[in-house]
């Protein structure tokens, strides 16, 4: 069975590698299944989970929440450059509801006073508390 190596760089640093047998990932313009092999491409990146299973761990799936950014595959090698991310075990559930709440708070303001750039931090605000609370809870 073939094998790719999956890194995840943020601002901060490296977060994720490993090597994997099969990744998901969502971008902007859908689902996206890679396995060995798989053509190169360069996509960018939804807010969304992704899920590595592993090659040393066959019965492990690792979730990792994306806030945006891109993938590249060349090579069997999966390169994420993400605005943030977090994996499953790092995510505070308890943290992430409350900023979905204040998001959602957020937004309501936004909405009565009709203000669009609130509105739109509001919104990625709440997908992102969303990820994060979906991500944390597997």
């Amino acid at each position: 069975m073939g094998q790719m190596t999956v890194q995840i760089v943020t601002p901060h640093g490296m977060i994720y590698q490993h090597h994997a047998q099969f990744v998901m990932a969502r971008t902007t313009e859908g689902e996206l299944g890679i396995l060995p092999g798989h053509t190169n491409l360069l996509a960018v990146l939804a807010v969304d989970e992704l899920k590595v299973r592993r090659v040393d761990d066959e019965d492990h799936v690792d979730w990792v929440a994306v806030n945006g950014g891109v993938i590249e595959v060349a090579d069997d090698t999966i390169t994420i450059i993400a605005d943030s991310a977090e994996r499953a075990r790092d995510i505070d559930v308890s943290r992430a509801e409350r900023a979905k709440k204040r998001a959602e708070v957020a937004l309501e303001q936004a909405l009565s006073e009709h203000s669009i750039d609130q509105e739109q931090r509001a919104r990625i605000a709440l997908q992102r508390a969303i990820n994060r609370i979906n991500v944390g809870s597997k």
